[in-house]
């Protein structure tokens, strides 16, 4: 069980949160725009995760050893577990969050493991290596994200494990020839022998053919139904929640269009979607504030290989005086999130004319 911690100093709060902002405006511009939509009593802890994650993913990914990553990132998960984290601004801020919102130390493990297993260039025979591997470096971080928002409730939280497994999926379909020029691949063996491609051959010399073809489509479908899954659990997030995690499924999943509209050719090409698309996507998720909370519960029963995350947040203790908390930030009435929302597109549109992507 994780220590107390005392509420931070608010200005040394808000000093690690903007550099968080800033490691994760130069990241995922799909998660930061999404991220911009989230009210800012859930913004702010989002940013640290995203930060924490980030730069733990660069140590063990960039470095000379990434044994030795690991082993100084535990260590460093050991001090803010135990209140006293390292002097670096991700460290703060990620100890505020976990003891404030009782984030289980095994989801940030299991997301260390995800990030070993990359560099250790893992191989992934089935579709279900592929959704452990998922589980660990997407899966974690949806369920952190739904406990920064006050949802334990083991189907909100399979969903948002599934939604961070679909996302997942759909960035190996993306970037199929990428991950091959750096000596990885991350679509199933079986699919492939299925295909008629010699993985380990097509590694040496990446080329799009009708085997890689059938790979990527296979794959897309199955992120497809993770999707559809994940959006029923979008329901039992907080009214003021809903549209920024809808907005970022959507645009995910808008990557898999792009990429069929691509004829699936992810070896030779980036599928992008642009900023014009992006915003009518986001514009299309803001009726998910009103969508009714029992669809969440049509299907508790979690993927497999995220079970361990759930049960990881079942047995541990729960935040303290979550009410007190939700008390402290107030809410925004939905004119000022359609208004914020207005904001960000306009931001998002200016970012498409000059080529940001």
């Amino acid at each position: 069980m994780s220590k107390s911690l005392p509420e931070a100093p608010a200005a040394a709060e808000k000093y690690d949160v903007r550099a968080c902002r800033a490691l994760m405006r130069g990241g995922s511009k799909t998660f930061f725009a999404a991220s911009l939509l989230l009210p800012a009593r859930v913004r702010a802890p989002a940013c640290a995760l995203y930060a924490f994650c980030r730069l733990a993913d660069d140590a063990i990914d960039c470095g000379d050893d990434p044994n030795v990553a690991m082993q100084q990132l535990r260590c460093r998960l050991n001090a803010i577990y135990d209140g006293r984290p390292d002097a670096f601004e991700a460290d703060r801020a990620l100890s505020h969050v976990v003891h404030r919102f009782a984030i289980p130390r095994p989801l940030l493990d299991a997301l260390l493991d995800g990030f070993l297993w990359d560099a250790q260039g893992r191989r992934y025979d089935t579709l279900a290596d592929l959704h452990a591997y998922g589980a660990r470096v997407a899966g974690t971080v949806g369920a952190m994200m739904a406990l920064v928002m006050d949802v334990r409730s083991p189907a909100a939280l399979a969903r948002a494990c599934e939604l961070g497994v679909a996302m997942q999926l759909t960035n190996i379909a993306r970037d199929v020839g990428e991950d091959a020029r750096n000596g990885r691949l991350y679509l199933p063996r079986e699919w492939l022998r299925q295909a008629g491609v010699d993985a380990d051959a097509w590694l040496l010399a990446p080329r799009f053919d009708a085997g890689i073809a059938q790979v990527t489509e296979q794959l897309l479908r199955a992120a497809d139904s993770l999707y559809r899954k994940a959006e029923l659990g979008i329901a039992a997030l907080p009214r003021d929640c809903r549209p920024a995690i809808r907005a970022a499924g959507r645009v995910y999943a808008e990557i898999g269009r792009q990429l069929e509209r691509d004829g699936l050719d992810s070896v030779n090409r980036r599928a992008v979607v642009s900023g014009r698309r992006k915003l009518a996507l986001i514009a299309a998720s803001t009726g998910a504030a009103f969508q009714w909370p029992r669809a969440a519960l049509a299907d508790p029963t979690p993927l497999p290989e995220v079970t361990f995350l759930v049960d990881a947040v079942a047995n541990a203790a729960p935040p303290r005086a979550a009410a007190s908390r939700a008390a402290r930030v107030p809410r925004r009435s939905f004119n000022e999130r359609m208004l914020w929302a207005a904001d960000l597109h306009a931001r998002l549109y200016e970012q498409d004319r000059h080529g940001a992507r």
